[in-house]
């Protein structure tokens, strides 16, 4: 009986099977975030907030359209708001009979030349507490807060006594050296000054820069934000100073803008409202320009030596 065998299927590659249906992109699951509630604006608050700006910017806009006006038309009953015959008169006089631009060269030499010895000794005195080391440094760095805490008052008579002994009463040194450097701007610079990092002064010294070298040309270019905000807040202290110009300017060729203006507004011609309004936009408008052009810094140096 024979027997028969069935060559057994040898195995092979088996054949991918293809489907017509094109695959799936895999899409990354998304996480659903809690929407977070925007606060609502509170009416009240703004409110309050129009109140206050009208509060504030009001007699400012109201001295502003003042200074254009007639006098008869700033005492009529009821006043108005907007000037019904708009004039120059008031800044011409105020420009041409009363020596105001003697006063002004007066104010600005006076304002500029503080400013300046401020931002040069201030920044001096304040690099040498935040970044040198040297006896009675604690002490020194003391006695800047102490004097910051002392209000002007309880000096304005010794230093009156003493800058008559040196004779430079009715002068401009008289009325420039005694403000050359102040504490709050000591304060200030130190602040700043200790916010760099000590890094860049190994350097240079590493390079062989001395001292005065390293704060002119390395440190002194990183402060324009603290010197733009010590130099609004210099020049507008020493425009608006009042109290020692009346002191120690004895004479007219000596007057600064607000003792003449205050002089002008007690005298002979106190009732002319519209010349004083005048002569007081001419005063805050240089303060105005300062700060227009330095606000960027003066924000940026608020912000940066933690002043709040």
């Amino acid at each position: 009986m024979t027997t028969s065998t069935r060559p057994e299927p040898t195995a092979g590659p088996v054949a991918p099977v293809v489907t017509d249906a094109p695959e799936q992109p895999t899409r990354p699951r998304r996480r659903h975030h809690a929407a977070i509630a925007e606060p609502r604006p509170v009416p009240w608050v703004y409110a309050v907030l129009i109140g206050g700006l009208v509060v504030l910017v009001g007699p400012f806009l109201w001295m502003l359209l003042g200074s254009f006006r007639p006098d008869r038309e700033l005492k009529q009953v009821p006043p108005a708001w907007l000037p019904e015959n708009p004039t120059l008169d008031n800044y011409r006089t105020l420009f041409t009979e009363l020596d105001f631009p003697t006063y002004f060269f007066n104010s600005t030499v006076v304002a500029v030349a503080i400013t300046l010895g401020n931002l040069i000794f201030c920044s001096m005195l304040g690099y040498a507490l935040a970044k040198l080391h040297f006896p009675g440094k604690r002490i020194i760095f003391g006695l800047v807060l102490g004097t910051l805490m002392v209000p002007g008052v309880v000096t304005f008579v010794p230093l009156f006594v003493l800058v008559s002994n040196l004779g430079m009463v009715n002068s401009f040194p008289g009325l420039i050296f005694p403000f050359l450097a102040g504490p709050f701007g000591v304060f200030l610079m130190r602040q700043f000054f200790q916010s760099l990092p000590d890094e860049l002064i190994h350097a240079a010294r590493v390079d062989g820069a001395a001292e005065l070298r390293i704060f002119w040309s390395i440190m002194l270019p990183l402060c324009k934000p603290a010197l733009a905000t010590l130099g609004i807040l210099t020049f507008l202290a020493s425009w608006n100073n009042f109290l020692w110009p009346l002191v120690v300017a004895q004479s007219e060729e000596k007057y600064t803008l607000p003792v003449a203006l205050a002089i002008y507004a007690i005298g002979e011609n106190k009732s002319d409202y519209g010349l004083l309004m005048a002569g007081s936009v001419a005063i805050i408008v240089p303060v105005l320009l300062v700060f227009l052009a330095l606000q960027k810094h003066f924000v940026r140096g608020i912000a940066m030596t933690g002043i709040k």
